[in-house]
């Protein structure tokens, strides 16, 4: 488990919706592989990891709306 399980709060499902579910992995791997760029520029990663974690809870509200 990564950074990015934790930010977009994998775990939290309580409909057991298939498609939120795949939104927060895929989510979740992006900010992890943006972890990994820190070491490059920081600043730059941490903030495409609040990106992705924005763009997750948006997609997450589509999905169940």
């Amino acid at each position: 488990m990564g950074i990015g399980n934790d930010r977009v709060r994998l775990s939290f499902n309580p409909e057991g919706n298939k498609e939120v579910a795949e939104i927060k992995a895929q989510t979740a791997a992006l900010i992890d592989r943006c972890e990994a760029l820190k070491a490059k520029d920081p600043r730059l990663a941490a903030l495409a990891q609040t990106a992705y974690e924005e763009a997750s809870m948006w997609a997450v509200k589509a999905a169940t709306a």
